[in-house]
């Protein structure tokens, strides 16, 4: 008889993690699109200007980066199962109570506090940080796999949400979410009820012993520079990157029907911009595991900027389509790449709590896109000028990601990290 080991053991229920990690993310995040699908309606039943439900979107992620750190200490300390039947239970709670709102802050409130904090951020970064733990030589692909399910949330909800809204109203389209999501999430919580390898080996407790025994020794160095220096940029960059990134996916169902389109078509570009972005992430998972993050990095970074240039002179329903297809491709492995070049700068005790924190300042710059698109829109009555502003923080986003990939060649090493010797 043939006795599996510990390690192959692991590495199928690493790959059950991943694929219920994604297919809780995939229907997690589809309440964000909900107020995307429904921006229109739901600011004419108030008579709202458009930012004002834009910023529940803004609010629903800035709410999920403060709570992707909350939930990351959690699960550092305590494991995966408990944040994840706590977001179960909230993105489900959430969405109830944003569909029986009739004001201002409980529309927003609930966003933020339900929806953001407790729901999704459970979701995204505490997920993607526990996937890296199951895995070593193929962690790339596994973080793109989770990720993705980012992207296939966007594919598969917002011709569903479109449809729903139009015949049956965005409160009950809500509704109905809600009962879905309760009815996926739970069950799938469960499957994060085996420790990972990291809390076999001590989790919270051996880090810190970690930590302690390397206190004496010479501060590492990564591309070159103080660890919190280098973590900065990445913060910055980050947050060029999904302020540009935000626009087109928020305000693309109000564009196509400013254009003159009708609003499904505009879903379906949506739908179609995130399913490629869920196709191209594992292509840039795999290109992630040869070449390193912040190459990989790089290029996303410059598909994207190309990408939101052509949605400026893009005004037919063919050009639409095919520019959302290049977008989706070009921006689709761009955010997962931050996690996968946390793991390879920086030291496994302090996966954790960095991505939870460069992932808070990804789902700010979401905030602050989507937020910035409707305000310009608000005062323009166009969306150039708000496609102009995302170029510019991609083209930051552009010069700091180019700036530290010059100093990981500079230093000959994939990942860059040096060792300070004695002066």
């Amino acid at each position: 008889m043939i006795v599996a080991t510990k390690e192959s053991i692991e590495s199928r229920y690493g790959w059950w993690v991943a694929i219920a990690s994604t297919l809780m993310i995939a229907t997690a995040f589809g309440s964000t699109y909900l107020v995307v699908v429904g921006l229109k309606p739901i600011a004419a039943e108030f008579g709202w200007p458009r930012r004002i439900p834009s910023a529940g979107y803004s609010a629903a992620l800035f709410g999920a980066g403060v709570g992707g750190i909350l939930m990351g200490l959690w699960s550092d300390r305590r494991g995966m199962m408990g944040p994840a039947m706590c977001g179960a239970i909230c993105v489900g709670l959430g969405t109830l109570a944003i569909s029986q709102s009739y004001s201002i802050v409980t529309f927003l409130g609930a966003h933020l506090l339900i929806l953001g904090v407790l729901g999704n951020g459970a979701m995204f970064s505490p997920l993607l940080t526990n996937v890296t733990h199951w895995f070593d030589r193929r962690m790339g692909m596994a973080v793109a796999v989770v990720s993705s399910g980012q992207s296939l949330a966007g594919a598969i909800w917002p011709p569903v949400f479109g449809y729903f809204i139009e015949a049956y109203g965005w409160r009950e389209t809500m509704i109905g979410y809600s009962v879905a999501a309760f009815a996926v999430l739970i069950p799938l919580s469960f499957v994060m009820r085996r420790p990972s390898p990291r809390m076999l080996r001590g989790g919270a407790v051996a880090d810190k012993a970690a930590r302690a025994a390397m206190a004496g020794q010479d501060e590492e160095l990564v591309l070159g520079m103080r660890p919190n220096v280098a973590f900065s940029l990445l913060c910055l960059a980050i947050v060029g990157c999904c302020v540009a990134m935000s626009m087109p996916m928020v305000h693309i169902v109000a564009y196509c029907s400013d254009l003159g389109f009708a609003a499904a078509r505009g879903t379906e570009m949506l739908s179609i911009l995130l399913f490629s972005a869920f196709l191209s992430r594992v292509a840039y998972g795999w290109l992630a595991d040869r070449v390193g993050g912040l190459r990989t990095l790089l290029l996303g970074s410059a598909l994207q900027l190309l990408g939101l240039a052509c949605y400026m002179y893009a005004d037919t329903l063919e050009d639409l389509y095919m520019v959302s297809v290049f977008y989706g491709l070009g921006y689709g492995g761009i955010v997962p790449m931050y996690a996968i070049i946390i793991r390879e700068l920086f030291h496994d005790s302090q996966a954790g709590w960095r991505i939870g924190v460069v992932f808070l300042f990804g789902t700010s710059g979401m905030a602050m896109g989507g937020y910035i698109g409707g305000f310009i829109y608000d005062l323009t009555a166009a969306y150039s000028l708000a496609f102009l502003t995302g170029i510019g923080f991609n083209l930051i986003n552009l010069l700091l990601v180019g700036f530290m990939v010059l100093r990981q060649g500079g230093l000959g090493g994939r990942r860059g990290r040096l060792v300070l010797s004695e002066a």
